[in-house]
């Protein structure tokens, strides 16, 4: 009887043994853990370009919404509305409740864009709809007359057109990334300044063609590494 019993014991501790071993060799043998498409497709393995796939469900949106010409926004309307390049533009319209500080009464009209009957045109789309205490940055524009005229210049704007690295290769981002990750926010949908409207909004994963680069490139002349040993002076 006690050799019955240590027999089935043994049997037992095998059992349990066998059925560990097989579940440890089937865990090896699955592919690689990839959460699944959708987590992927937002960026999230890569925190710094997450946002960039913010508006991707607008993107056909953006590709098949008809522009009405007369109603567009002009480069020249953008930065004229700043007070230097890089500046969060001021409030162009009267703000009907001052002490208001953003939050549902900005985003009604700036989360998702649209046209707006009461201003005759298109609402440009906040890059960053998640910072709800708008009026901390922006500003409304109260009157021109007041203050006297200064020698104050504005930063140059970066160009469009010419900061490909070669002929026919993707332009790189002339801007600074904080707060300007969500690209489709402001180069996508009638919204957008005209010269800097993407042809592909489609295309959401933007910066893997586009890089960043606010580096001003000058000649530096014929380079020769300086001599630093007794044996190559």
């Amino acid at each position: 009887m006690k050799r019955l019993t240590i027999i089935l014991l043994f049997s037992a501790l095998m059992l349990v043994v066998i059925v560990i071993s097989m579940r440890s060799i089937g865990a090896s043998q699955q592919g690689a853990d990839l959460h699944n498409e959708q987590v992927l497709l937002k960026g999230t393995d890569i925190p710094s370009e997450a946002a960039t796939f913010a508006r991707e469900d607008f993107a056909y949106t953006y590709l098949e919404m008809p522009i009405d010409e007369s109603k567009e926004r002009s480069l020249d309307d953008y930065y004229e509305n700043r007070a230097f390049h890089g500046a969060p533009p001021t409030i162009p319209h009267e703000v009907l409740d001052e002490r208001n500080m953003g939050d549902k009464s900005c985003l009604k009209c700036h989360q998702n864009g649209g046209y707006v009957k009461k201003w005759d045109a298109y609402t440009p789309v906040a890059p960053h709809p998640e910072k709800i205490n708008c009026r901390q940055c922006h500003v409304p524009q109260h009157t021109e007359t007041v203050f006297q005229p200064t020698n104050w210049h504005k930063d140059k704007a970066p160009s469009v057109g010419n900061n490909n690295a070669l002929e026919g290769s993707p332009p790189v981002i002339p801007h600074q990334l904080q707060l300007h990750e969500n690209c489709l926010s402001c180069h996508a949908g009638p919204g957008a300044p005209k010269e800097i409207r993407v042809t592909h909004p489609e295309r959401i994963n933007c910066r893997q063609c586009h890089v960043f680069n606010n580096k001003e490139v000058t000649d530096i002349g014929d380079f020769s590494r300086p001599k630093t040993t007794d044996h190559e002076k």
